[in-house]
This record gives C-alpha cells, sequence and structure tokens, in this order.
C-alpha cells in the first residue's frame, strides 16, 4: 500500500464516523501532508475496492467514508441528526437481493442499504 493510501487510511481509523474526501483532505493538510485532493480520492477508492472503507452516500448524494469496523457484509442505520451509523445485518435484504437477481437472470448480485432515522439522543434533543 502506498504511503499517501496509507495517510489516508490512517485518517480515517482516526476519525470518529463518516468523513467526505474533503473533509479528509483538510485533516491531512492541517497535519502538515502534501498530499492533494486527487490523491485522497484515489486512495479512497481503493481503499473502497479493496473493502477496507465504508461508502454511503448522504440524502445529498455526497459520498462518505469510514474504517470498515467488520469484514463482514453488512448494512447501516444512520442518524440523520448527527450521522451516528450502527452495523447492521439484514439476511432478508441478501435473500430478497438474490431473488430479483435470479427472477431477471442476474448473477453475481450485489446492493448497498443504508437505512437512516433519527437516534433516540437526536431524538431527545428535539424534544
Amino acid at each position: 500500500m502506498s504511503t499517501r493510501r496509507e495517510a489516508v487510511k490512517q485518517a480515517l481509523n482516526e476519525a470518529s464516523g463518516f468523513r467526505s474526501a474533503q473533509d479528509l483532505y483538510a485533516d491531512l493538510r492541517a497535519e502538515g501532508s502534501k498530499i492533494g485532493l486527487t490523491t485522497v480520492y484515489r486512495a479512497l477508492q481503493a481503499l473502497s475496492d479493496s473493502g477496507e472503507v465504508d461508502v454511503l452516500r448522504t440524502g445529498e448524494g455526497e459520498a462518505v467514508y469510514r474504517a470498515c469496523a467488520s469484514d463482514a457484509h453488512h448494512h447501516h442505520l444512520v442518524c440523520r441528526g448527527c450521522g451516528r451509523a450502527v452495523e447492521v445485518e439484514g439476511p432478508a435484504v441478501e435473500k430478497w437481493a438474490e431473488a430479483v437477481g435470479a427472477k431477471h437472470g442476474f448473477t453475481e448480485v450485489t446492493h448497498t442499504v443504508e437505512v437512516f432515522g433519527t437516534c433516540a439522543d437526536c431524538s431527545a434533543r428535539a424534544n
């Protein structure tokens, strides 16, 4: 793994929660790194492709990243208020995705599922 990719991975390991490429770039630059934004995007893509990071799309369509806490396939329950994410398994989703793919003659079906809501802490603050 390149030194720059390792720096991006380390920044994600130190971050709490999901971070955008721009946020990671700003963090790394603030620490004195000479890394470029394009390099951050490339590193994140490589880390995503290798399964080392989780990627979510925000409601605005922006990709955000965090270090993977689990090697197993999983989904996320994400708070709209604070961004807290919980990894969850979804065996029913897995079966459904395979069945839909098979029904239409598809093989090697993959999917991404994010479920958004409001966590208990944010709900309590709103009331």
